[in-house]
């Protein structure tokens, strides 16, 4: 357990580093006012791209905030939704980035869409194969579970440069609408590259549990 704890470590540190930032930022950002709500950027976005019929919609938590590629849907929490502020309508002009890029079928997203089961499958099916080489002193099943593994790391991978774009877009659209000022454009850029930095994190920490789980499954019965 110790072991497993220190290779953890790095991943476990940049994830409290960049939660803290991100609340940090998004604080900051929400204090500083903008003529449109999260809400109302969204929905101005949504329209100038074309996208009419994609909703948008309120729903509850904190930093909630998600587009629904199935039922053609925004989601914002609360205080985005609500409030006229540089952090509010940076989530959300973020999240109208990820309809824009479904709209125009962005390679990276329709790939990332296609892998959705190997980040949802993956853990199970690799914790059964394991377990079932462990029972039958099977090398190749353990192997097997430890591809199944890495589709969950398989799926952060090809979800970096999506998450990358949305914000990109988010960042050129509200200058070039004239949603954010240069104060609001600064605060846009903290929340986002915050928001980014979480997933650099969940990044590491599972190439860090394959890499123990690896070590641990395949030296093992090397040594042996």
């Amino acid at each position: 357990m110790i072991l497993y704890l220190l290779f953890l470590l790095p991943a476990v540190l940049l994830m409290a580093y960049a939660q803290m930032r991100l609340r940090s930022a998004f604080s900051r950002g929400m204090q500083i006012p903008t003529p449109l709500s999260g809400a109302a950027a969204a929905r101005y976005i949504l329209d100038q791209g074309g996208l009419q019929d994609v909703e948008v919609e309120m729903v509850g938590g904190m930093l909630s905030d998600h587009y629904d590629p199935r039922h053609r849907v925004l989601r914002l929490s609360r205080d985005v939704y609500q409030t006229k502020s540089a952090a509010a309508v940076g989530i959300a002009a973020h999240e109208a980035g990820h309809a824009l890029q479904h709209a125009t079928n962005y390679a990276p997203l329709v790939i990332r869409n296609a892998a959705v089961p190997l980040a949802q499958f993956g853990p199970i099916l690799s914790l059964v194969l394991i377990v079932l080489g462990a029972l039958f002193n099977s090398f190749n099943l353990i192997v097997l579970g430890l591809v199944a593994f890495g589709g969950i790391l398989v799926f952060q991978l090809i979800n970096l440069p999506v998450e990358y774009d949305a914000s990109t877009r988010a960042k050129r659209i509200l200058r070039e609408y004239r949603i954010v000022d240069d104060q609001g454009e600064a605060a846009v850029e903290s929340v986002l590259s915050a928001a980014a930095l979480t997933y650099v994190a969940a990044t590491l920490q599972s190439a860090l549990q394959l890499a123990y789980y690896a070590m641990i499954l395949l030296g093992g019965r090397r040594s042996n």
